[in-house]
């Protein structure tokens, strides 16, 4: 078993939120993603602040194509590890 995770980057909570709920939905996921506020540097206002969501891929079954075009659907994308 590898230890592959997703980072989804989103420009606020309630899109983050909102794509964890649906990520269960579209893709099955068996445990729930992590949600981390990344205030950008030097930033100490929340709107200055990026949302992460990080999901564990241990069997790698997540294809990272769709995993982009969904992240774009709340105008965030997927960063490379």
């Amino acid at each position: 078993m590898s230890d592959v995770r997703h980072v989804l980057v989103l420009p606020d909570r309630d899109a983050a939120e909102e794509v964890v709920e649906a990520l269960g939905e579209r893709f099955g996921l068996t445990e729930e993603p992590q949600v981390v506020r990344d205030a950008l540097a030097g930033e100490d206002d929340a709107e200055d602040a990026q949302w992460l969501v990080v999901l564990r891929d241990e069997e790698a079954r997540l294809d990272t194509g769709e995993l982009d075009v969904f992240a774009g659907e709340w105008d965030g994308w997927r960063e490379e590890p």
